[in-house]
């Protein structure tokens, strides 16, 4: 990358963002390490939803993204929200890997103070390289693209899907690893959370359900932050542990590392610096597929299921370009999962005029009543009369 002085006139009459940097390739990895007011820079092709919100909550000044943010591969909603919420939202024009130009993170680095103008990218005054600034028109053409290659994108998905439901059937369709918990689930409710659209909403509709049923929690990842934000604190917790913070994996639930199938399983390095004694459970499949799994295998009497994923965009916003595992996991429970994922957008409370209506003329009753028997109240309501009959004339 070239190397400029940035002009002082520039500087000052023509800057539209600047801040300091936090860069991170894995944005889940970025978004608790921001704070209000910083500049993001990752590296996210095809920004999701969830990793979006992310970015609003902290109130970033801008995001830069080293990756195409919207390919047209599928109709992501990340870059609209980003600009609905007003954060500018810059693709940078990197070469490629072995073209002997530096990438943006290794000339960038965290409390960097940075300047955007126009696309123009600048570091302590040096120019540091090119970004298209998106706008919401771009991202509706991008989408409208993408709508159309959707059906394109949805055969290659079945294909991809069935593809390894072949592979992988023999394992979810046969004896699964043994699993000795010290959490009891045998004919209980089993509520697995995992941190997907609409989770926070869907909690909160099923608030007084947990109250009252008090499922066994199990957390998949980043939903044990999700129950621990709510209030709740997970009786397990199952994953990669590679987006859960610290604190929810020494919350004293009992962990579950997702290993790969021959074994390994690069979670429980973090797990065991912590300190913290875990199961590990090697299987194929996403970790939410495997939370089911041993709900499903130790008893449960009924599995509700937040925030999973269950479509097409879901698993592509995750990098999976299928769902195999998803697909046997679900034919291997059968009814007893319940999936609450939405739940919140069935309906929104909204109170009538008949209902205001009943309230008050319950509370004036008694009051009336009161008043008729007792001359103190009389005295007061007359008061309050006069009042405002002064007030309103």
């Amino acid at each position: 990358m070239g190397m400029a002085i940035l002009p002082q006139r520039v500087r000052i009459e023509q800057v539209r963002t600047a801040g300091l940097v936090r860069c991170d390739p894995k944005t889940k990895h970025l978004i608790p390490r921001l704070q209000h007011g910083e500049i993001a820079i990752l590296a996210h092709e095809d920004l999701d939803e969830i990793a979006a919100k992310g970015l609003i909550e902290t109130r970033v000044a801008a995001v830069v993204n080293t990756r195409c943010s919207m390919t047209g591969r599928y109709p992501n909603r990340g870059p609209l929200l980003l600009l609905q919420a007003g954060i500018p939202l810059l693709d940078l024009e990197e070469g490629e890997p072995d073209d002997g130009e530096p990438s943006l993170f290794e000339v960038v680095h965290d409390g960097d103070f940075m300047t955007i103008i126009d696309g123009s990218l600048y570091v302590r005054d040096r120019f540091v390289g090119q970004a298209q600034v998106l706008t919401k028109s771009e991202i509706g053409k991008r989408m409208a693209f993408a709508q159309t290659n959707s059906s394109t994108e949805l055969h290659r998905f079945l294909d991809n899907t069935l593809q390894y439901a072949s592979l992988e059937k023999d394992f979810f369709l046969g004896a699964l690893p043994s699993l000795n918990l010290r959490t009891k689930i045998q004919g209980k409710h089993v509520l697995v959370v995992v941190r997907g659209r609409t989770y926070r909403e869907d909690l909160q509709a099923i608030f007084h359900y947990i109250r009252e049923q008090k499922p066994v929690l199990i957390g998949v990842d980043g939903g044990a932050d999700a129950l621990l934000q709510a209030g709740f604190r997970p009786d397990a917790i199952v994953g990669d542990m590679d987006s859960v913070t610290d604190s929810a994996l020494t919350c004293g639930a009992e962990l579950i590392v997702h290993a790969y199938t021959d074994g390994s399983a690069p979670g429980l390095k973090r797990v065991q610096r912590l300190g913290v004694k875990a199961h590990k459970y090697p299987a194929p499949g996403t970790s939410e597929d495997i939370a089911m799994l041993i709900a499903h295998e130790l008893g449960a009497e009924l599995i509700v299921a937040v925030g999973t994923h269950t479509n097409m965009v879901d698993f592509l916003e995750k990098g999976r370009k299928g769902m195999s595992s998803t697909l046997l996991t679900r034919m291997r429970v059968g009814p007893k999962l319940v999936d609450a994922k939405g739940v919140s957008q069935l309906y929104q409370t909204r109170v009538s005029w008949k209902a205001l209506l009943v309230v008050v003329l319950a509370t004036l009753i008694p009051v009336t009543m009161l008043a008729s028997v007792n001359p103190v109240v009389r005295n007061i309501l007359r008061i309050l009369y006069w009042k405002m009959k002064l007030i309103f004339t």
